[in-house]
């Protein structure tokens, strides 16, 4: 069932990014050989900055008590964006195997990553930024997705 649900929402988005410029082939393999590389690069610097993200937020949360912050409406934003950052990151890790092989497993890894990204910005408010986000790293996605089999 998941895979039926994940099969036509990447189909749903493929057939509006189809509509969108092509990049030139050239462009798109180069974009193929480096994307291992990039996801496991930034799959490391997300997780590292998350897991210290998360630390320094913990250790700091007394102190932001005695600053007046109220409530885990306003403090827990940080915790929520650690968390969603932490876990889009280890998706990138987990892609990195998939993308260097060229298999279509490792590109849905790239794909989720991407989702989950945009979900949190939508969650702690970054709502245009995260957008336009999104459009440019599925548009990148979308693009180089034929070579991934």
């Amino acid at each position: 069932m998941a895979k039926e649900s994940t099969k036509s929402i990447v189909e749903t988005m493929d057939e509006f990014f189809k509509k969108a410029p092509a990049i030139p082939a050239n462009g798109r393999e180069a974009i193929v050989k480096i994307t291992p590389w990039i996801a496991l690069i930034f799959g490391v610097l997300g997780v590292l900055g998350a897991v210290g993200g998360l630390g320094l937020l913990t250790v700091l949360s007394p102190l932001a008590v005695f600053g007046g912050v109220q409530g885990v409406s306003s403090y827990g934003a940080g915790f929520i964006a650690a968390l969603i950052w932490l876990v889009a990151s280890v998706f990138l890790l987990a892609a990195y195997p998939g993308t260097k092989a060229k298999k279509l497993s490792g590109w849905n890894m790239l794909f989720w990553s991407q989702v989950i990204h945009l979900v949190g910005s939508l969650v702690v408010l970054s709502i245009v930024s995260g957008l336009i986000g999104a459009l440019i790293g599925f548009y990148l996605l979308f693009q180089i997705k034929s070579y991934y089999k």
